[in-house]
């Protein structure tokens, strides 16, 4: 199935980085929200060793044709060589939220 929504997934190293970021996103209309879910563990393969740390994660919604806008303007602002800025697809949702993202983000 083919969808417009997406979910995009970003972790930052704390809290403060992470609003600083979706603070932005809103502000250019990029996404509609985010939910920011402090003290997530993360364990990961980083430079040919296994890693960890305590990160934030941001989980914002937007849609497919903004995901370009999100992540040159994560890129730009991370703190992280690589951030992780992946996207999933929303396959279903009420029909008044999947309609309320299409209002809050530009096109």
């Amino acid at each position: 199935m083919d969808t417009p929504y997406i979910i995009i997934y970003v972790t930052f190293p704390s809290k403060k980085e992470a609003s600083v970021v979706v603070e932005q996103l809103l502000g250019h209309k990029y996404i509609a929200c985010a939910t920011i879910v402090d003290h997530v563990e993360s364990h990961y393969w980083w430079q040919g060793a296994i890693d960890e740390s305590d990160e934030v994660l941001a989980v914002m919604k937007t849609t497919k044709n903004n995901f370009k806008n999100v992540e040159v303007l994560v890129k730009q602002s991370h703190p992280y060589e690589v951030p992780e800025i992946i996207a999933v697809p929303i396959i279903a949702g009420s029909n008044e939220y999947l309609k309320w993202i299409e209002e809050s983000v530009v096109h």
